[in-house]
């Protein structure tokens, strides 16, 4: 009886330690992370980080290696201005080199404060906040103004920090096609939420296109909604005095209630901005928890951003020269049948067609010294993987033509490989 009893207590300790295995082996199963990355590499799809060991500029020093670059945004040339780093030096002398806090807390500084002043009065608004990064921005906003009762509209193209806010805000999201009035006017029309809040890119990022803000702006007044634009790469690049979009389409704070620029692209430091009424900014001190719970940006930060603003929207001539590279370069692209996407600003992808043909080309003009970055799936839809060629005012007209040299000779080597073939024969040049 007790050898029974000893056998018995024997199989249930066996049936329970390999139930207990099976559920390890249904976990490492469950997590099993090497699949994915498996699948994003045959997909040509996996992405690799770069180290850069020199300054940002036209001419940087990549995993050792000394390239001309058109992948940054650093539009103005201001990333690496001696005046902005100066004042940074010297206020992270005077204030040390982190905030220490929130801003709730006791990490608003007084350099932060006259930012946002500063950035209120560039953008024509009555006030703006700070935010850590435009991803924080985008995402504090959305879910501080809207819930479950309330409905977002977005263009499809929005970044992905945009479309992640509609998804978390717990409204109803709408995905509207690409700059089509039709399409956001019949989902909107179709919607019976308290609160509706149309969203769109100002400058496309992946295109370089830009939002028909002037029917958006009649079609969500005459519909009681609101519009928020996030101008990330129209703001030091677009308008007169590099006010964006806005500023070049003479739009009101009552046109567009929510402003969100970032500071890390044409500002040539980091971080980012939500501009608006005085009531916007206090619901967004009060409920937007990206602002709320973490800590602020440095203080030596916000006073280099001080002087970045100054420069941009006192040395116009570094949108006039950029302007012109923008149009030395479609030229270029014309006569050499490049097929160009059609854009006016910094950001001129070239469409390539497969995730693989655009790795293999950036590659090639790697070799050529040259760097270009491939934009591939999900980043842009199935198809229409391109070459995101982006223009700065630090480039010379020397680079353009070195940049057209080699996108020339690459594009010839592929198409030969290809039996005389681009990826995309349809796609066409700029006018």
């Amino acid at each position: 009886m007790r050898l029974q009893q000893g056998v018995l207590l024997k199989n249930r300790k066996c049936r329970t330690l390999c139930n207990k295995d099976e559920i390890k082996a249904k976990i490492v199963s469950a997590f099993n992370l090497q699949a994915g990355l498996e699948a994003r590499r045959s997909q040509k799809l996996y992405r690799h980080r770069r180290v850069l060991s020199s300054a940002q500029g036209s001419e940087v020093i990549v995993d050792g290696k000394p390239l001309l670059a058109f992948c940054s945004n650093d539009y103005l040339g201001l990333a690496s201005h001696p005046a902005v780093s100066e004042a940074w030096r010297k206020a992270a002398v005077h204030y040390g080199t982190g905030s220490g806090a929130a801003h709730l807390i006791v990490g608003h500084s007084r350099a932060h404060h006259q930012l946002e002043e500063e950035l209120a009065e560039f953008t024509g608004r009555e006030r703006a906040l700070l935010f850590s990064t435009g991803y924080m921005a985008n995402i504090g906003v959305v879910s501080a103004l809207l819930d479950k009762q309330d409905a977002v509209f977005e263009d499809r193209l929005n970044h992905a920090s945009l479309l992640d806010a509609g998804l978390m805000s717990g409204a109803r999201f709408y995905r509207y096609l690409h700059r089509n009035m039709d399409s956001l006017i019949k989902k909107m029309d179709r919607s019976e939420a308290r609160r509706k809040l149309v969203i769109t890119d100002g400058v496309f990022s992946m295109d370089g296109d830009t939002a028909p803000v002037m029917a958006l702006v009649h079609e969500t007044q005459k519909r009681d909604a609101w519009l928020m634009v996030d101008d990330a790469h129209g703001f030091g690049t677009v308008g007169l005095h590099g006010g964006g979009i806005v500023e070049l389409q003479k739009l009101s704070q009552k046109d567009v209630p929510v402003l969100m620029g970032t500071l890390g692209k044409a500002f040539g430091t980091a971080g980012a901005f939500v501009a608006g009424s005085q009531e916007l900014i206090e619901t967004l001190i009060q409920f937007a928890r990206t602002y709320i719970y973490t800590t602020a940006m440095p203080p030596a930060l916000a006073e280099a951003t001080r002087v970045s603003l100054k420069l941009v929207q006192n040395e116009s001539w570094r949108r006039e020269k950029l302007n012109d590279l923008i149009g030395y370069f479609q030229q270029g692209c014309q006569a050499s049948n490049i097929p160009l996407m059609l854009s006016q600003t910094p950001i001129q992808p070239v469409n390539i067609g497969t995730a693989e043909a655009a790795i293999t080309i950036s590659r090639h003009m790697e070799e050529l010294g040259v760097l270009v970055t491939p934009i591939r799936p999900p980043t842009v839809p199935e198809g229409s993987s391109r070459l995101r060629i982006t223009l700065s005012a630090s480039h010379t007209r020397e680079h353009i033509d070195q940049l057209l040299d080699a996108l020339r000779k690459t594009m010839k080597s592929i198409a030969v490989s290809q039996g005389g073939k681009t990826e995309d024969d349809t796609a066409c040049c700029c006018a």
